[in-house]
Order: structure tokens, then C-alpha cells, then sequence
């Protein structure tokens, strides 16, 4: 009978196998699974290599586009608004001037761009396997960030270019602080990018207004003009822009031009924050439903 008889441990060796991973439909708005995201950190990195690596892929320059683009911008602007306009540049080179607000203000723009389509460019993958959704839009930033590094040393180009020149410039221990710059960028575009790619599920429209909503942000920001130039009424208007003091410090931290504000830097990090918030609120509920309206 002793050898019959069959213990708690026994049974439970006998169990059905215990899987790794649950997948429930139904979830508390605030769980984001950030443990699945981290434990997804490999497919991440193939994400980036395929957003990185196939953007240019079959173009005749390839890579090399991630730096005509700025270099374009940069002179479009020094053409019409440095030399036709004669916008004020605060006493700096008007390429230096338009190409520094040109690479940080893109890392921004492409982050968001690119985030906002991310159900409805990944719908067709999103319907056939599992993994956390959220990996996509993540990708989509660390491969901005090697574009904005490529763009970042071709304007320290430019800086050392016109410093052997004989040009004056300033920069200063602020240039410790890119790495906070860029992450409240990466925040921003991260945030407001999931509230739009939840909202264009439902609403397409929103498509088709991102691209306008970018091209006039950016005449917002002090990009191609520096806040000093305004007037105090357009700065306190301008000041309500969370890109404005990200922009302003930048500028500030390599070229010694422009102004550090601690407190609208805090405003634009207190807005980065809610806007991640309420976008990764948006973003899990919209998650498990939008194969529905897609």
C-alpha cells in the first residue's frame, strides 16, 4: 500500500507543463509588461537593424541620406531665412545656427512621425504573432538615435570647420547634459506618437494632419530664429512649446548661444512625463482591441 500511495510533490510533477508566458486579453489599464518588453530586447534590436538598414535600401546613396537631408535643410534655410529674410542668428555663422535646431529638432520630428503610424504599418504582423506592441515604437527611437549620432558628428564637423575658420563659439559644460536633452526629445516623440498611432485606429484623419502638425511645430520652435528676437509676448507664447528650452539648451551647450531656463526645461520634463503617461494608458487599451477597427 505504501508504495501505492502517491505524495503532493508526486502530483504535482505530473501537472501539465508550467508555461512562461500568459497571454490574457484582459489587463489593468497600468500594467504596460514592461518585464515582456525587456525580455523582448533581442526582437528590438532586429527591429532597429530593419528600420535602420532598410530605409535607403535600393537607393542609389543610401546611408549617405542621412546626411544630405540636414545638409539640404541647413542650406534651404540659410538661403531664404539667413540671406533673403536676414533673420537674426544671435552674432553666430547662420549655417551653424539653422543646422544645430535642424538635428535636434529631426530626431524629435522622426520620432514622432514614424511612432504615430505604428498600428497601422504593423497591423498585418501585429494579427499573426504575440510580443509586446510597445517594442515597435521603442525600436523606432534607438533607431533615430543612430541617425541623430551620424547627423550629431556631421555637425561637429561643420563646428570644427568654422572654428579653424577663426569663428567665435562658446561651447560649455551644458554639453554634459545632451544625454537629458535627448531623452526628453526621445519622451516627447515617444508620447505623443502612441496617443496619435492609438488614436489613427479609429480616427485616419490623423494621418494626414501629423505631417502638417510637424512642419508647423517646427515654425514654432526656435529652429530658423532665437528666442531673443521675439518680442516678450511671442517668447511667453513660444515658451508654452516643450521643445523650445530642449532646443534653446542645445543651442546654448555647443554653440554659446541662446539661454538655459531650468525652469522651463522642468515644464517641458513635467510634459514629456504626462504625455508618456497618458499615451501608454491609450496605447494598452487600444492594444488589445484596434486588430478590430484597423
Amino acid at each position: 500500500m505504501a508504495e501505492n500511495t502517491r505524495t503532493k510533490p508526486d502530483i504535482e510533477q505530473t501537472d501539465p507543463e508550467k508555461w512562461d508566458m500568459i497571454i490574457s486579453p484582459q489587463r489593468n489599464l497600468f500594467d504596460l509588461r514592461l518585464r515582456e518588453l525587456w525580455h523582448a530586447r533581442d526582437l528590438i534590436m532586429l527591429f532597429v537593424r530593419r528600420d535602420f538598414v532598410a530605409v535607403y535600401k535600393q537607393t542609389i546613396l543610401g546611408p549617405l541620406w542621412y546626411l544630405i537631408q540636414p545638409l539640404l535643410t541647413t542650406i534651404v534655410f540659410t538661403v531664404i531665412f539667413g540671406n533673403i529674410a536676414k533673420l537674426p542668428t544671435d552674432g553666430l555663422p547662420s549655417f551653424l545656427f539653422y543646422m544645430s535646431g535642424t538635428v535636434i529638432f529631426t530626431y524629435f520630428s522622426s520620432s514622432l512621425s514614424k511612432t504615430s503610424d505604428t498600428f497601422t504599418s504593423n497591423a498585418g504582423m501585429f494579427g499573426k504573432v504575440y510580443f509586446p506592441r510597445l517594442a515597435v515604437p521603442v525600436s523606432i527611437l534607438i533607431s533615430n538615435l543612430i541617425a541623430f549620432a551620424i547627423q550629431f558628428l556631421f555637425f561637429l564637423a561643420f563646428m570644427l570647420f568654422f572654428v579653424l575658420r577663426g569663428t567665435p563659439l562658446h561651447p560649455n559644460w551644458w554639453i554634459l547634459f545632451t544625454p537629458v536633452l535627448l531623452l526628453m526629445m526621445a519622451g516627447l516623440g515617444l508620447g505623443f506618437g502612441i496617443i496619435v498611432s492609438s488614436l489613427t485606429t479609429k480616427y485616419r484623419d490623423l494621418r494626414f494632419l501629423v505631417q502638417f502638425g510637424v512642419t508647423l511645430l517646427q515654425y514654432i520652435t526656435p529652429v530658423i530664429y532665437p528666442l531673443s528676437a521675439m518680442s516678450p509676448k511671442y517668447q511667453a507664447l513660444i515658451r508654452l512649446n516643450p521643445l523650445t528650452s530642449v532646443v534653446e539648451a542645445f543651442r546654448f551647450a555647443y554653440l554659446g548661444s541662446g539661454s538655459v531656463d531650468l525652469l522651463q526645461l522642468g515644464y517641458s520634463f513635467a510634459i514629456m512625463v504626462v504625455a508618456i503617461a497618458v499615451g501608454a494608458v491609450i496605447f494598452n487599451r487600444v492594444e488589445a482591441t484596434f486588430m478590430d477597427t484597423v
